[in-house]
């Protein structure tokens, strides 16, 4: 099929307070580039001359029309487990979820666009009893991925994924993870608002300095088609649009609702066409209705699928690990600005601890939380990340070998190898991406931190068991993702338990290590519901119930 033409034209400029917010970055490819914002101009082929091809038509409309009688008859609460998940062969696979193609009539399953980890390996019969515990993956407890939408929302997509007049644009801010959460919630608010949406522009932070754009990281065609059924997606404005004068808006309360949305920003983008949002990051309720949770798993699961050669090249790195056998993957939260924001010690001594202080005295700003705490109130109260000595000693407690390979992901540690000593000493088998990294592969990304993280991202997926130092966006991202592909082993540490455990030099390692087993006993990647955590909790990392079911159940109650 031609492609739609591109037509140039002239452009206007806008002028708004809405820029100061915003560094340089990619956001100026929609506000500085409002000026010279592509026209796409639709595709009108040529009436069809073969015989064949009319017949065909009509076949596919009866087919369609059978279709709609069947979705009529649908219950109005359909259950959240498709009954032909009963259909499911090997207990790893997924319901074959469909949302038809933009680009063709051939459907996209929605089973086979998620990013999918290797496979975890089988516990060697060379392990001892402990490291057989370890490496064992938990119990899904026949939890599979269940994105069936109800009768309502399918009816309303027929109108909102052909919105022509309404536009909203969403400028995303900070490190990948937490773009990819922003992107989540842009796609729901466009949903809301029954907006088409522009492909999210991607902030320069003022930490990473990344100056990626969206087609850089993400594939934007398999983003547009998997949400072609919920959401018009489209990567710039129309013609009919450049000379709308646009609603800014970059602050937004916390824990807003659908009707909070409606109510604020309806009235003005009915009225200008355009919508631009800023500032969104965890301002989204975390409790929406139930089809707009798994809009939530449908856009963080499967429509944000890396670019391909991102992907092919982490899939490379994850595989030269894997193929030696199981490995772990660490999430070590060292780098100096983690510092800095959490108002923690470092714990590498007086001059690290120093260095910390002076940046946060002259950039106050930077400190994010519980301003009115002290360093050892914020360790006390588990808030501090567990250093590299910490990690050791748990992943030891919780039967880890020594010989166990370990995947370090995240950046440089705050005090370089000196961070690392502790860890080192009990894992010697540790690498980086740096170090899979064949000469050459990872040259065209040396200064593209979001790029550097999607591979530390696609590496730590495809570990046998995930633990991160801290929570984080990153944490949370793989802690979910995890869990929809099949449960994979994440272990959470008790960072507020586990302080005094490390202080207490009166325990012997055998008590440590029984009392730390206890402790995360029910931590280790098995479901937990969201619905019986806090209020505050994501879906994205939390996708039990609203988003997977077991099989054979035909009705969920949400608590």
């Amino acid at each position: 099929m031609a492609r739609p033409r591109n037509i140039k034209s002239s452009f206007i400029k806008i002028s708004s307070p809405f820029f100061t917010f915003l560094p340089v970055s990619p956001f100026t490819s929609l506000l500085n580039k409002f000026h010279s914002l592509r026209i796409h101009m639709p595709y009108s082929s040529s009436r069809p001359r073969s015989y064949l091809f009319v017949i065909f038509l009509l076949i596919l409309l009866s087919f369609l029309g059978l279709s709609l009688l069947r979705l009529d008859s649908v219950s109005q609460n359909p259950s959240p487990c498709p009954s032909f998940l009963t259909l499911l062969s090997p207990p790893t696979s997924h319901p074959p979820f469909v949302s038809l193609s933009s680009k063709s009539h051939e459907p996209v399953v929605l089973s086979k666009s998620e990013t999918m980890p290797l496979p975890a390996h089988p516990v060697s019969g060379n392990a001892t009893a402990e490291e057989a515990e370890f490496w064992a993956q938990p119990d899904g407890e026949g939890y599979r991925p269940c994105l069936d939408f109800t009768i309502q929302y399918r009816k309303a997509s027929a109108k909102i994924s052909k919105e022509k007049q309404k536009f909203l644009v969403v400028v995303v801010n900070g490190g990948l993870n937490q773009q990819r959460n922003q992107i989540v919630d842009a796609v729901v608010i466009a949903r809301i608002l029954e907006a088409a949406l522009i492909v999210p522009v991607l902030a320069v932070d003022q930490i990473w300095k990344d100056e990626s754009e969206f087609s850089d990281i993400f594939d934007v065609d398999h983003f547009k088609r998997t949400l072609q059924a919920d959401v018009r997606v489209v990567s710039s404005l129309p013609s009919t649009h450049l000379g709308s004068k646009p609603t800014f808006n970059t602050q937004m309360p916390d824990n807003v609702s659908p009707l909070w949305i409606r109510t604020k920003f309806l009235k003005e983008l009915n009225r200008g066409g355009v919508l631009i949002l800023g500032g969104t990051y965890s301002k989204l309720s975390k409790n929406l209705p139930l089809d707009l949770q798994k809009l939530r798993c449908k856009v963080a699961f499967h429509a944000l699928r890396f670019v391909s050669r991102i992907q092919e090249l982490g899939n490379k790195l994850a595989r030269r690990l894997w193929i030696k056998g199981p490995y772990i993957a660490l999430h070590l939260r060292l780098e100096k600005d983690v510092w800095v924001r959490s108002g923690c010690l470092t714990g590498l001594g007086p001059e690290h601890d120093d260095i910390i202080r002076k940046i946060r005295e002259t950039q106050p700003q930077l400190l994010t939380d519980r301003l009115n705490m002290t360093n050892t109130q914020r360790r006390l109260a588990g808030l501090c990340p567990l250093n590299a000595l910490q990690v050791a000693r748990l992943i030891k407690a919780l039967g880890a070998p020594k010989t166990a390979q370990v995947y370090r992901a995240g950046g440089e540690p705050f005090g370089g190898a000196q961070a690392l000593q502790g860890l080192v000493e009990e894992f010697p088998n540790i690498v980086t991406k740096e170090m899979l990294a064949r000469e050459g592969e990872l040259s065209p990304y040396i200064n593209r931190s979001s790029v550097m993280a999607a591979l530390d991202y696609i590496v730590s997926l495809s570990s046998d068991v995930f633990l991160p130092s801290n929570g984080g966006n990153m944490g949370s991202a793989i802690q979910g993702h995890r869990a929809y592909v099949g449960h994979r082993k994440f272990v959470k540490p008790n960072h507020r338990a586990m302080v005094g455990l490390f202080e207490d030099t009166s325990i012997s390692e055998v008590e440590f290590k029984s009392i730390v087993k206890k402790m995360h006993r029910r931590y280790q990647g098995q479901p937990e519901k969201r619905t019986t955590k806090r209020s505050s909790s994501d879906v994205i990392a939390y996708p039990v119930p609203e988003c997977m079911c077991i099989q054979g159940i035909r009705s969920l109650q949400r608590s």
